[in-house]
């Protein structure tokens, strides 16, 4: 591996005006990094890397790199592109373990994080290395949000989650489970207790409801909720998922893992909403996809729907007479996911927008001063690295907030 991704490192021109870095949500330094990898400088490598983005490992393992690094890269014009990607993910898992996690001996104010995704793992991570004490607030038993229980474990493996639980607590980070804010506690008693700042990540976990006959049998699941624990779905041979965005390609994929024979996806246009890798890994795997079939009902027997008309544009302008049903043993919807609405229900003056969304200014920070936002609780369902992006953005104005209080 480390002779490939040398390899690799070498082929890459170094541009002075690198088209990869400017295709990284992020604008992750890659020749400089690449420069660091080199000469030999891991460790160096390895802290640009994290200090850029704190989630780089997740983002070497999960990001859409054909469309944002890799599919950039000037070199992917004639023949094969750089993959970065190896490089990173080579670089920052031997960094994640051997860095210097000493944070000042002086504390600063404290800071609350509600929930650990990756948007609350990155404010924590930030917050901690300026001096904060910072207490992490999950309702789950183990941190990770999405990453840990709505990515599957063989896309990404949840021992990289563990070890970033473990670099929390040798930051000094304090990492509070089991405990809903806005059920068990209330962001009112985090500004009780003295919190100076409160961070909401907590992603966006509701499922969204088709609102068909037939939603209420047995047979039919969420698909988030599928992909908690979908060792405790008893799904039959046959499977058909209604959505077509990585989530659905999510749960396509780990059917198959957990005793499927036959998984069917259906998609109301003509194409899908997921990235063309996840598509081909769930093509490879062996999902069928059908395009241009709009859901009616669910029925036990399994869903049924009819051909979509489509204009030019592929919007929907109408459908086709004829009902058809497809057999499955079960019905996975998975169409998308809004935020909870505990928080907006329990806590004055914080607000959302018609679909659920925290409102946030130009800062990140929410209608209630002192409480800042980012990641999908305020834009939806969207990437690891922009949840990251925006996180960086909040970490550093919960900061400037902090200091001019």
């Amino acid at each position: 591996m480390a002779l490939h991704i040398k390899e690799e490192a070498n082929r890459c021109y170094l541009c002075k005006k690198p088209l990869c870095q400017e295709g990284c949500p992020i604008h992750t330094p890659i020749p400089a990094i690449i420069q660091l990898f080199k000469e030999n400088k891991l460790m160096e490598a390895g802290e640009m890397l994290f200090n850029n983005n704190p989630m780089s490992i997740v983002c070497s393992i999960v990001c859409d790199h054909g469309s944002q690094c890799m599919g950039h890269c000037i070199q992917g014009r004639k023949g094969q592109p750089i993959q970065f990607y190896e490089i990173e993910r080579y670089i920052s898992d031997a960094y994640l373990d051997r860095m210097d996690t000493v944070t000042p001996a002086e504390k600063k104010q404290s800071v609350a994080v509600i929930g650990s995704g990756p948007a609350g793992i990155t404010v924590a991570i930030i917050l901690a290395k300026a001096g904060y004490r910072v207490t992490i607030f999950e309702e789950r038993n183990m941190i990770g949000g999405m990453l840990r229980y709505g990515i599957p474990d063989y896309r990404l493996p949840h021992s990289v989650l563990d070890r970033y639980h473990d670099c929390l607590l040798k930051m000094g980070v304090q990492i509070r489970t089991h405990v809903v804010l806005g059920g068990d506690l209330f962001i009112e008693d985090l500004f009780r207790d003295g919190y100076a700042s409160v961070f909401v990540g907590t992603g966006a976990w509701r499922p969204a409801r088709l609102g068909i006959h037939g939603e209420t049998l047995a047979n039919v699941h969420f698909g988030i909720s599928y992909l908690v624990n979908p060792g405790a779905h008893n799904l039959g041979k046959t499977v058909a998922v209604i959505g077509a965005g990585n989530v659905a390609m999510d749960v396509a994929r780990t059917a198959f893992r957990h005793g499927a024979q036959r998984v069917m996806l259906f998609e109301r246009r003509r194409s899908c909403r997921a990235s063309d890798h996840e598509r081909e890994f769930a093509e490879l795997d062996g999902t069928e996809i059908f395009y241009e079939k709009g859901i009616q009902r669910i029925t036990p027997e399994g869903p049924v729907f009819k051909h979509t008309l489509l204009d030019e544009n592929n919007s929907i302008i109408g459908y086709e007479d004829e009902d058809e049903l497809f057999k499955a043993d079960s019905t996975i919807i998975a169409v998308s996911q809004g935020p909870k609405d505990k928080l907006v229900k329990t806590t004055e003056g914080l607000k959302a927008n018609k679909r659920g969304w925290l409102l946030v200014d130009g800062k990140q920070m929410t209608t209630r001063p002192g409480v800042f936002a980012a990641g999908d609780v305020v834009h939806g369902s969207r990437s690891v690295v922009l949840a990251v992006r925006a996180a960086e953005e909040a970490a550093q104005a919960m900061i400037n907030y902090m200091e001019q209080q």
